[in-house]
């Protein structure tokens, strides 16, 4: 009897394992597919939501198995053939299916040395951890546990099929997904994994940049994600390619005293809500304070850390080949992320339309790293930090209703600005148009008219004024 909790998987794959068992070829439901079926994924939700993929290995070559699937799939990429695997869609669902193999990085290599297979055992020895290394064989649907990964998971353990340090060999980028799993399924690693990434963690550099990036991403936005970014530091990962993290454990001392950089690094990622930019902002956003440290009579400032902070974040960011756009958007709120604390000297409606102009769409991102940033044990401060935050969405809630905040331009376009003063294209109607942005910055919507009245005096002035 197929167990209730598998049997959508194993159904949406019944005429493909059909296929396969009529060409003589063995299947298997293999990886996060199986274990999600055990545990669900992290953050609970549907294991088999229809954004999921569907892995699955088979005996069969690659060549098999793209002719199996022809007339079966409404698509099929083939991307991946030469490292055994063939891509599918067939009902709105992915399928990703691969011959048994084993991959083997060679020392100085960037791309796995694959070699095919015919046999599960072989090819579930290869995974990257034992909760990972279950199958689920069609169409008998019989569970291929042999090195007891649901032992594992009910134990709470993550380790490796083989010795940690093949398996990290193998393909060194198992080295940060082991952050990603532990995290995600609060799972404790065991001495030996944690020896052998400690000894193998320079072997990362070996790794593509894309790869650690997209890993890096599937770590920073799990709902928990504080215990894998401690043991990326502290096994020396971080250092492999975010080297300003692990430089945060600023040296302390008993007289000048100020909290755990580090610490606090960590706390505020977990404090803001799993979005990819606003968790890298976070992660990033104190990485100017060791360049910056400076003791003096009132004992240790990080003056313009926000800007030293951002420029740093930037060149992280393209080593690690970041889209450009998500990079702005890092970096903007990096920069932004001390100007609340400007607010506690009492801001006008001026400064709430600039504030809310210089973080444009980022705006709620804004706020909530500044909220999340607030991590002092001061009880009382803490609440004084709270009310100033609730305080500042407050008014630039009532602002809003007010004006556009969302949008904040000139009141006037550059064609009117040339119609009433009565000039060509070129860079008065620059000038204007700014003149006209600071009096919307300033004094907020003045009407049409009131706009176009100041205009003409600005002109005049500028039109009387020497050179």
């Amino acid at each position: 009897m197929v167990p209730e909790r598998v049997r959508p998987v194993v159904e949406e794959t019944a005429e493909l394992t059909a296929r396969f068992v009529a060409a003589g070829k063995r299947i298997y439901i293999v990886g996060g597919t199986v274990r999600d079926a055990v545990v669900g994924p992290p953050g609970g939700g549907e294991p088999f939501g229809r954004d999921v993929d569907i892995d699955l290995t088979t005996d069969a070559l690659p060549d098999e198995i793209e002719s199996l699937v022809e007339g079966w799939a409404e698509a099929v990429w083939l991307q991946g053939k030469r490292f055994g695997t063939i891509g599918c869609r067939h009902a709105g669902r992915r399928f990703e299916i691969t011959t048994h193999r084993a991959d083997a990085y060679l020392p100085e290599s960037r791309k796995p040395d694959v070699q095919f297979g015919d046999d599960i055992g072989a090819d579930l020895s290869r995974r990257d951890f034992t909760v990972n290394a279950m199958a689920l064989a069609l169409p008998e649907v019989e569970l291929i546990d042999p090195y007891d990964g649901l032992g594992d998971l009910a134990a709470r353990k993550l380790r490796t099929p083989l010795d940690p340090t093949v398996s990290f060999s193998d393909d060194p980028l198992r080295m940060l997904r082991a952050a990603r799993f532990l995290a995600g399924y609060s799972l404790e690693p065991t001495e030996e994994l944690v020896a052998a990434v400690t000894a193998l963690h320079e072997r990362l550099s070996i790794v593509s940049a894309e790869r650690i990036r997209d890993e890096l991403n599937r770590l920073i936005v799990l709902p928990e994600p504080t215990a894998g970014l401690w043991f990326v530091v502290e096994t020396g990962l971080a250092a492999e390619f975010l080297p300003e993290i692990p430089a945060l454990a600023l040296e302390q001392d008993a007289f000048h005293r100020h909290k755990d950089v580090l610490a606090h690094t960590i706390a505020v990622v977990g404090r803001t809500r799993p979005d990819k930019i606003l968790r890298l902002a976070a992660l990033l956003h104190d990485i100017g304070k060791p360049r910056t440290r400076a003791i003096g009579p009132d004992g240790v400032s990080f003056h313009h850390h926000d800007v030293v902070g951002a420029r740093l974040a930037r060149q992280r960011l393209v080593a690690l080949r970041y889209p450009t756009g998500e990079i702005d958007d890092v970096c903007r709120l990096i920069e932004l992320h001390l100007r609340f604390h400007t607010y506690q000297m009492g801001w006008t409606d001026s400064a709430l339309r600039r504030y809310a102009r210089d973080a444009g769409p980022l705006l709620k991102s804004l706020n909530e790293l500044t909220r999340a940033d607030c991590t002092t044990r001061n009880a009382e401060r803490a609440r004084e930090l709270e009310r100033g935050v609730d305080e500042l969405e407050r008014r630039l809630a009532e602002l809003a209703e007010r004006e556009a905040l969302d949008a904040i331009r000139p009141e006037l376009d550059g064609d009117a600005v040339m119609v009433r003063l009565g000039i060509p294209p070129g860079r008065a109607v620059g000038r204007a148009l700014q003149f006209l942005l600071e009096l919307r910055l300033d004094e907020g919507l003045v009407g049409e008219e009131e706009a176009g009245r100041r205009l003409d005096v600005w002109w005049e002035a500028e039109r009387s004024s020497p050179g």
